[in-house]
């Protein structure tokens, strides 16, 4: 039956409880992971199938999830990533006329577990007060002091390498521009959203993607013109392999880089990162690009950031998060390498930050035509 009834208990790792039903997945019993909030009010489909929330449960702050359903060419990467899904309220009934299965099916045939019912709310809440941490769900266990200590038992996300398993490309994959190519871009991919991949194709970029662990020497014995670092889920730091790449490669070839990709590289940079509270995910979150003084409402996904008293003189800080001042966007100069934090590909989200592709094709591109 697709629209399951068990009951499900929620502990995390402080010994807090919560109480609902499942919705899908009923046969998978228990699962722990990182619990994480999103305050995004669309696109489930897209978020639940981003690499990048691999390992964690994922909590919807929006209470009706499910409304319309699941849209063939909507999903982020070949299935769902989240270790498992809490709403207030799920809709099995969708009307969306693209529709073809619900988001209960979806998740039942991923082997994901969904949970309703629960006091959104209230957990969202206690997220924020105490920060994202380790839980538990399970529908065969209720004791709360067991769950927490296996709660506790779960790798925490900070020193975790999971961009290094999350990507869908295991081989160099070449996926050519769609009109005229004006460039061409390697892509280190650690997880990335296939909307970004859509966005620079769009833009005359053929994109050549290669798993995140490829050396400096095969990147460059691919020839780009420019070279992109995606999203991934994990702890950037955790990827010491993958920064001492970037930095063999820095003031080699043009780089930019996104979520992930921009940890990365300002760890290449010789910049610190850490893990945040509680992070940034969703679709509303203003930032201030410092060159032109414009803000940009942005769709994000971290729990990772930069610090920024770690900047060294030659790394410029170019964007700002408006609701807590952290780092969203680095430029340096003498390496022709730039990044930001947030997900100009805005899938889901506002457009407003698409002009980074545009920026990014066309100074490789002017570069190739000189």
């Amino acid at each position: 039956m697709e629209y399951g009834r068990s009951r499900a208990t929620v502990v995390l790792e402080d010994g807090a409880v919560f109480e609902g039903w499942t919705f899908a997945g009923d046969e998978v019993g228990e699962v722990a992971g990182e619990v994480v909030f999103t305050t995004s009010m669309v696109g489930y489909q897209e978020t639940l199938t981003d690499p990048s929330y691999r390992g964690q449960i994922l909590l919807f702050t929006y209470p009706l999830i499910g409304n319309y359903g699941v849209i063939p060419g909507e999903e982020e990467s070949q299935k769902v990533q989240a270790a498992a899904v809490l709403v207030r309220e799920y809709t099995p009934h969708h009307s969306n006329w693209a529709s073809e299965r619900s988001l209960a099916a979806l998740l039942s045939e991923s082997g994901v577990m969904g949970v309703e019912g629960l006091d959104t709310r209230a957990l969202t809440r206690h997220l924020r007060d105490k920060g994202a941490m380790r839980g538990v769900i399970s529908t065969v266990e209720h004791d709360p002091k067991v769950l927490r200590e296996r709660a506790n038992a779960h790798p925490s996300m900070l020193g975790l390498d999971l961009a290094s398993t999350s990507s869908d490309i295991t081989e160099p994959t070449l996926m050519p521009a769609i009109g005229e190519e004006r460039c061409r871009v390697t892509a280190l991919d650690y997880g990335v959203k296939g909307s970004i991949y859509r966005e620079l194709r769009n833009r005359g970029a053929s994109v050549l993607a290669m798993p995140g662990s490829t050396s400096a020497d095969e990147v460059l014995a691919s020839e780009p013109d420019g070279i992109f670092l995606s999203n991934g889920p994990g702890d950037p730091a955790a990827l010491e392999d993958a920064v001492d790449t970037l930095r063999s490669l820095l003031g080699e070839i043009p780089v930019f880089g996104i979520c992930l990709g921009h940890q990365l590289l300002g760890l290449a940079l010789d910049c610190e990162t850490y893990k945040m509270p509680f992070g940034h995910h969703g679709a509303n979150h203003p930032v201030r690009n410092l060159k032109t003084g414009r803000i940009e409402i942005t769709s994000q996904n971290h729990g990772f950031a930069v610090r920024e008293e770690s900047l060294p003189d030659e790394v410029e800080l170019t964007h700002r998060n408006l609701y807590d001042g952290t780092v969203e966007g680095l430029w340096s100069p003498e390496q022709r390498a730039w990044s930001v934090q947030y997900h100009p590909e805005s899938s889901p989200g506002p457009r407003d930050s698409g002009y980074l592709f545009d920026e990014f094709v066309r100074s490789i591109s002017e570069k190739v035509r000189t």
